[in-house]
């Protein structure tokens, strides 16, 4: 089936005030967690519904601007703030999720990270011997592979060229594209479906089984029946003028929540769910990221070709800093947003050699310190910065310094709101020493919400148990980052892919518990 082929049920297409629909399962989110489960659970003949809040958005309207597709694609129209404001959190909200807006990153769960979720939360099921099928097999399904030289452009070839000269380990990234044309308009969702995002594989997979798909369909509701799931309620809302469309109830044996780490807490809370275990919304993790600049005497045109090219995972692992850098180019307008160049003839003096900067985004393997709750009925983010984490940030700063000098950099621009500027190797400690943790000192963004649906075998410390499946009410699944433990300090997307495969075959396996047609 082709992608632009895609079937699926919009408001335009409602002509009832009221729906009122049956399924085997109805899955709520349609990004990397809802759209596998949804092609698993029909292609094994389940009727499915599924339902995405956001748009249907075809890649033929995606016009490569990226503050057109802010507005167009990402949750809040890209202004997802915390409730501090100074750490903005990019989800995508359409058709195929955040799949459709990333960066097309792909990795699996760290070795170490799976070892700390069996040792700490009881998952030892999820090992890297359990999981290693389900990677492989998303890595098949969407064309995940490394990237050869010619996707590598001179932004990435300045991170790693520094690295190896500092013996650092620096390696290709991996993506999810099929013959990429190297645009760099990731962020703005794959105009040429190069990207194998959701929107263009396993949605109309799981359409051509017979699930039906719907937009513009919030979830308002969960429902249960003397402790089992038992479907949703839902609003069909016109994306233009953002008027009620009709009410939908959709009744089901088993209900996927795959909303993500901020709105699937949300529903939950909204559905009276949280007072079964206080663990709902709490334990969020973003992999806070920076953007740190540096200032080279050739060309670079850091927007030029894949946006993302090598990774620098030598300081990964938490025992060694908890963080890694990425290879990640950005357009001008990018650019002078992380490193505030200023106003009138400095402006311009900055914009203006734009062609010459390198630029590479920090990940850090940051605690869970934060909350997703509701406030007057009203969605909060409630994260700061710990403490505990901001070494791991001034260490990130320290290191892509560090390359980018030794790849011959003239200036390094860091990503803080006081204007910092590194004018040489000599001054990088000094500089990013003086670096306090206070509100608004770093320029920060997430696109990897985590946590706050924690997965675990203590109903005491976790929501859901080590399949993803409510502790408190049976048949009620969760299969998105939410139930991450922990940050997994790269990438999450394929391992939302595999670990929703995982809880899946897990529902498969013990169909008889589940579906009621069949007892």
């Amino acid at each position: 089936m082709m992608p632009n082929m895609l079937k699926v049920i919009q408001a335009k297409d409602i002509k009832s005030s009221e729906l009122n629909l049956k399924a085997d399962v109805v899955i709520v989110g349609s990004g990397a967690g809802g759209a596998v489960m949804a092609y698993e659970l029909a292609a094994a003949g389940k009727q499915v519904v599924l339902l995405e809040a956001g748009p249907y958005v075809p890649s033929s309207q995606f016009n490569e601007k990226f503050p057109d597709m802010l507005e167009t694609l990402y949750q809040d129209h890209g202004g997802q703030v915390t409730k501090q404001g100074d750490l903005l959190v990019l989800q995508g909200r359409c058709l195929g999720g955040s799949t459709v807006v990333n960066g097309c990153v792909t990795f699996r769960v760290p070795d170490f990270i799976l070892e700390k979720w069996g040792a700490e939360y009881g998952l030892t099921n999820l090992t890297p011997e359990t999981l290693s099928p389900y990677f492989e097999k998303i890595e098949r399904n969407l064309s995940i592979h490394t990237n050869q030289p010619h996707e590598i452009n001179q932004n990435s070839r300045k991170l790693e060229q520094g690295a190896k000269a500092l013996g650092w380990s620096v390696k290709p990234l991996q993506r999810n594209t099929k013959d990429c044309a190297l645009t760099g308009h990731c962020l703005s969702g794959c105009k040429t479906d190069r990207k194998q995002s959701m929107l263009v594989t396993y949605l109309p997979w799981a359409s051509h089984y017979g699930a039906q798909i719907y937009s513009d369909c919030l979830v308002t509701e969960i429902l249960t029946d003397s402790g089992r799931a038992s479907g949703i309620k839902a609003q069909v809302t016109d994306p233009q003028s953002g008027e009620k469309v009709a009410d939908m109830t959709v009744k089901a044996d088993l209900v996927v929540v795959s909303a993500g780490a901020i709105q699937t807490p949300l529903l939950f809370l909204r559905s009276q769910l949280g007072s079964q275990n206080d663990s709902i919304g709490k334990n969020f993790a973003c992999h806070p990221s920076t953007m740190i600049v540096a200032e080279f005497e050739k060309d670079i045109y850091t927007w030029r070709g894949a946006m993302l090219g090598v990774y620098m995972d030598e300081f990964e692992h938490p025992d060694k800093g908890g963080f890694v850098l990425e290879g990640g180019g950005a357009g001008p307008m990018e650019i002078g947003m992380s490193t505030e160049p200023g106003t009138g003839k400095s402006y311009l003096e900055f914009m203006s050699n734009a062609k010459n900067y390198a630029s590479c985004i920090s990940l850090i393997h940051d605690h869970n310190v934060g909350q997703v709750s509701l406030k007057d009925g009203q969605k909060q983010i409630d994260y700061e910065l710990s403490d505990d984490d901001f070494p791991a940030m001034k260490l990130a700063f320290k290191a892509a310094a560090k390359i980018y000098f030794k790849a011959g950099a003239k200036r390094v621009f860091l990503p803080t709101v006081d204007k910092r500027i590194v004018e040489s190797e000599d001054e990088i400690d000094n500089k990013i020493d003086g670096i306090e943790n206070t509100p608004f000192a770093i320029r920060m963004v997430s696109y990897h919400p985590q946590g706050t649906m924690r997965m675990g075998t203590d109903p005491g410390r976790s929501v859901t148990n080590e399949y993803g499946e409510h502790h408190g009410v049976n048949g009620l699944f969760v299969a998105d980052a939410s139930l991450f433990p922990t940050s997994i300090i790269v990438n999450p997307q394929e391992s939302v892919y595999a670990i929703s495969n995982y809880i899946a075959d897990y529902i498969l396996a013990n169909e008889e518990k589940y579906f009621t047609r069949l007892n």
